[in-house]
């Protein structure tokens, strides 16, 4: 990553053909990306990525490592449950190495998106890092500010933070910001804690990404208008002239 310092006051940059789509689990992100990336590949060449902390995909991947591999997948998720919620106070140095840990990872991966932008093939990005508000949850740095005495922690917190900026500096050509009532999102995601959507819906609308184009989309209507409004928004920003159909 090309990196800035804090006193830096030029503009960021967009990455060229980079799309993100954000929103709240159960606003319908994994079926819009993957069908955006469908179309997309009509046009040329394309790619999806997923820039969350821990994936499905992940987590597949550890638990069929010899012998530890179920347990220590066991254990990183609950490591990353209790990461994601900012308004628990971390437990220990353990965690918080986990942490950074995970941040690295998205870190790595964001390198991939830079240089696929630079090759110029189209990037979808499922959620995207922003250094505006803390917390794995909104795809923000998971340390948070109070950390205590321990120096290690201090060290991975401000590790962390830097990386976040270093990634804010190159916002995305286009958000896709997929907006969900509560009611729907429940609907969509029994499994999932109501306090927690509530939070991840109500922290949405007040990320910007460092003055990214944002398009707004009711993901409550029916997914035909969302993927319509969507393929619009990439036609008009990236100048092309893509069909839903």
């Amino acid at each position: 990553m090309t990196k800035r310092s804090a006193g830096d006051d030029k503009p960021p940059t967009p990455l060229t053909g980079v799309i993100a789509v954000i929103g709240c689990d159960g606003s319908g992100k994994s079926l819009l990306t993957h069908d955006l990336l469908t179309i997309l590949l009509r046009n040329g060449p394309a790619e999806l990525h997923y820039l969350g902390t821990v994936s499905g995909e992940m987590g597949d991947q550890i638990k069929r490592l010899p012998v530890i591999g179920i347990q220590f997948e066991k254990y990183l998720a609950a490591k990353a449950r209790r990461a994601q919620d900012m308004r628990k106070k971390l437990p220990g140095t353990i965690t918080a190495v986990v942490m950074f840990l995970f941040s690295l990872r998205r870190a790595r991966d964001f390198r991939k998106i830079l240089a696929l932008s630079e090759r110029g093939i189209i990037v979808i990005t499922d959620r995207f890092p922003q250094a505006e508000i803390s917390g794995f949850h909104y795809d923000g740095p998971g340390l948070p500010r109070a950390i205590g005495e321990n120096w290690l922690v201090r060290i991975l917190a401000k590790r962390e933070k830097r990386l976040y900026h270093e990634m804010a500096c190159h916002p995305p050509s286009l958000v896709i910001r997929l907006n969900v009532d509560l009611e729907t999102a429940l609907s969509r995601k029994p499994d999932h804690a109501p306090t927690e959507l509530r939070d991840k819906i109500e922290i949405a609308p007040k990320l910007r990404f460092n003055g990214a184009r944002i398009v707004e989309i009711d993901a409550n209507k029916p997914y035909a208008q969302v993927l319509n409004a969507a393929v619009k928004a990439v036609n008009t920003n990236l100048g092309l002239h893509l069909s839903a159909t």
